[in-house]
């Protein structure tokens, strides 16, 4: 299987043609007042109706109530959830009941240990993207371009197919598939040449570079 690419935090046309054109499988859309990467709802409807089926559309939220996922899922018309708060087991399989969409949880990890929580994310999610532990004094869960220890999943027994994020860059990505063998990456802060200001560059150079990592994907 191919590996997926994500491009996330995309807040500009510009930004997501290039994602698009250079072959991004999922383009992935903020929605968290905290982040420098967030959109209003009139900018993510017409970001998503440029990606024109080009790629699966991923809204990013925080704990966000049935609400809130209302009007984004009306704005966006996302193809898959991406839940990067605290929601446990329970709340995932209310949301994707109650909106009929695919849903990706995030997972925190700093060691062997914050993988103990999987079991419960397992009979419910789709995806589990693994991305690296935010400071305790951070202000938001992901997006700050912090790496953690890849060998941590390396005799991971996941039937789930699972992405990883968390500091990847065009030049540690290859890197990253070597030693996970994840069937997805993940980035953000890595293609910005400020938060939340993408480089169109730097994100064609990463999607080479993860391409050009595919063959040591196994999953």
């Amino acid at each position: 299987m191919s590996l997926l690419i994500k491009i996330c935090g995309l807040s500009t046309p510009e930004t997501l043609d290039a994602a698009l054109e250079a072959g991004a499988d999922m383009v992935g859309f903020v929605f968290f007042p905290r982040s420098p990467r967030h959109l209003t709802l009139d900018n993510a409807r017409e970001l998503g109706r440029q990606v024109k089926g080009r790629a699966r559309k991923v809204a990013l939220t925080v704990d966000a109530d049935d609400a809130t996922l209302d009007d984004i899922v009306e704005a966006l018309k996302p193809d898959l959830l991406q839940l990067h708060g605290t929601e446990p087991a329970e709340r995932l399989g209310a949301i994707k009941r109650g909106f009929g969409l695919e849903v990706m949880k995030a997972i925190p990890v700093e060691t062997a240990a914050d993988l103990a929580g999987l079991t419960g994310y397992a009979t419910v999610a789709d995806r589990i993207l693994f991305d690296a532990r935010a400071p305790k004094d951070a202000t938001r869960p992901g997006g700050l371009g912090a790496v953690f220890d890849w060998r941590v999943l390396r005799n991971l027994d996941l039937e789930l197919p699972f992405m990883v994020s968390g500091g990847l860059t065009a030049d540690n990505v290859a890197e990253a598939v070597r030693i996970t063998r994840a069937g997805g990456v993940d980035v953000s802060s890595g293609v910005e040449r400020a938060p939340g200001i993408k480089d169109l560059e730097m994100i064609r150079a990463f999607i080479r570079a993860a391409r050009a990592s595919e063959e040591l994907t196994v999953r």
